[in-house]
């Protein structure tokens, strides 16, 4: 019954935003695209405050937005690590011991509305901007991002082209934003109609369409080092994506997994990262 429920839900939702759009098109749109941009969880536990308290924390600002940094000291280079949808800093935890064995110096952050981060909603151009912040205060020579984290390190990069940053690693990260928002008004089963204002709305929220946020498109200007790890039946994350990525990051190496799904939490996941941090 509960999984009956939890399938039946988004279709309902779905079902009252189709009727609104043909009564006010504008007000659904809007509320179908908050929907979208609002995680449902991602805030700390109880159980992985202990972890998260043996960082130095602080908290930055992007305008009046409150954007939580967790700080491990070391000696070595610099490592960001930008965790993705519904999740927070503390996804690291095993990563993290694994950087400080080899006295990597490690900054995590919450994304927007995660975690101990503002913002009420999320987005990865948002992400991006949370991002900037963070590396103009701790100017790491890597990041690696999961998900939509690495998504957003892309868009961070490719606008900003910051100088110090030498190496980039993208764990089961989307190449094109329009297959993930295709994928939500599939499953919300948004109507024709809804789905035109929807784009709509996006072009004026954010300055251009869906098919135009594309990671891959990003990576033909990037030059610096990249790891590619995604796994061949990731259910969120098509690995399809990872193709078109490493089509385009022409620096990067692709390892393929299978059996670790779209958290790509495996002692090996870390052994790559840690042989490609050390080569």
């Amino acid at each position: 019954m509960k999984k009956f429920l939890n399938n039946a839900v988004p279709k309902i939702i779905g079902f009252f935003l189709n009727i609104l759009s043909f009564a006010s098109p504008k007000l659904a749109a809007k509320k179908a695209l908050n929907l979208f941009a609002t995680p449902r969880k991602g805030g700390v536990l109880d159980v992985q405050k202990a972890f998260l308290s043996t960082s130095t924390q602080d908290t930055l600002y992007l305008d009046a937005t409150p954007i939580m940094t967790y700080h491990w000291k070391g000696n070595g280079k610099t490592v960001l690590l930008a965790h993705g949808w519904e999740s927070n800093a503390f996804r690291w935890h095993k990563l993290v011991k694994a950087l400080q064995a080899g006295n990597y110096n490690i900054v995590a952050l919450d994304a927007p509305a995660h975690g101990q981060s503002g913002s009420k909603q999320f987005n990865a151009l948002l992400y991006a901007e949370f991002i900037n912040i963070v590396v103009t205060r701790f100017q790491p020579e890597i990041i690696i991002g999961h998900s939509v984290g690495g998504m957003a390190s892309i868009f961070f990069q490719k606008k900003y082209q910051f100088q110090k940053l030498r190496k980039l690693i993208l764990l089961g990260a989307p190449s094109e934003f329009v297959n993930v928002f295709n994928n939500y008004t599939s499953l919300l089963g948004y109507n024709k109609h809804l789905k035109k204002q929807l784009n709509k709305l996006i072009i004026d929220r954010f300055g251009d369409t869906p098919e135009s946020f594309s990671s891959a498109s990003y990576l033909e200007h990037i030059t610096i080092q990249g790891l590619i790890i995604h796994d061949k039946k990731d259910k969120i994350i098509a690995y399809e994506e990872a193709l078109l990525i490493d089509k385009s990051f022409k620096n990067a190496k692709l390892i393929s997994t299978e059996g670790y799904g779209h958290s790509l939490h495996h002692d090996s996941i870390n052994k790559h990262i840690l042989e490609f941090l050390n080569s």
